[in-house]
């Protein structure tokens, strides 16, 4: 494909599989630029995609590895930065039961990583472009009347904090801030019982995220760009 300067660049981090692989080949369909990260043993599906892409490969959540591709990436300009990456524990584990460790990595990949990304490449978003990061109707607070998915909700909730307070202290960007909610999507992650295929979930999810170019300040929406509530 060739590349014009109209056309427009979006870095999606954490985009070997699932919600993240899905958003890089629908924004390749509509004629972006993608740059797309994978850690480096997961760009099989990436690599199959062709098109306007380039692949970068990072650990997230190691912050030497952050460092490096944010001086690889140096001089780009980004339409929309978006943080796929996520993990979950086991969906049985409460808070009461689950372990320090495994409490660590999921806190550590959900909130802590992808929030250390947005600092880091925030610079590179133009001053009408957006920084979204999947974020979860789980994460939402007022919504948890049934408990479950604890340890992953508190991820969740975390990471909308952050970007609360990111939004808080850039109160004057002009920028879109997005907390993105995909819904319960079939994946490897949401397993086969979820309510939603991708086709169904991620084509609207960019359509909403198109949608809100321009409106600067945070928004938390789901894949239909309904509010969802704190």
């Amino acid at each position: 494909m060739q590349i014009t300067s109209a056309q427009k660049t979006v870095l999606l981090v954490g985009a070997s599989r699932g919600l993240g692989l899905a958003m890089a080949a629908e924004y390749l369909k509509r004629g972006w630029r993608v740059i797309a990260t994978a850690r480096a043993s997961s760009t099989d599906g990436l690599r199959r995609l062709g098109g306007a892409l380039e692949i970068e490969t990072v650990d997230i959540t190691l912050a030497e590895q952050v460092a490096a591709l944010r001086a690889r990436l140096a001089g780009r300009q980004l339409d929309v930065l978006f943080v796929n990456a996520g993990v979950k524990n086991d969906d049985r584990e409460t808070i009461a039961d689950v372990s320090t460790d495994e409490f660590i990595r999921v806190m550590v990949t959900n909130a802590l990583s992808p929030m250390r990304v947005v600092e880091a490449f925030q610079d590179l978003v133009q001053p009408n472009g957006t920084i979204g990061v999947m974020s979860s109707g789980q994460g939402s607070v007022t919504n948890n009347v049934n408990g479950n998915y604890e340890v992953y909700r508190g991820s969740k909730a975390a990471l909308n904090m952050f970007m609360r307070s990111f939004a808080a202290r850039h109160a004057d960007d002009p920028r879109t801030l997005l907390l993105m909610a995909p819904g319960w999507v079939r994946t490897d992650m949401g397993g086969p019982e979820a309510r939603l295929s991708i086709e169904e979930s991620i084509p609207n999810l960019l359509n909403t995220i198109d949608a809100y170019e321009g409106r600067s300040g945070l928004h938390y929406l789901d894949y239909l760009g309904r509010v969802v509530p704190w």
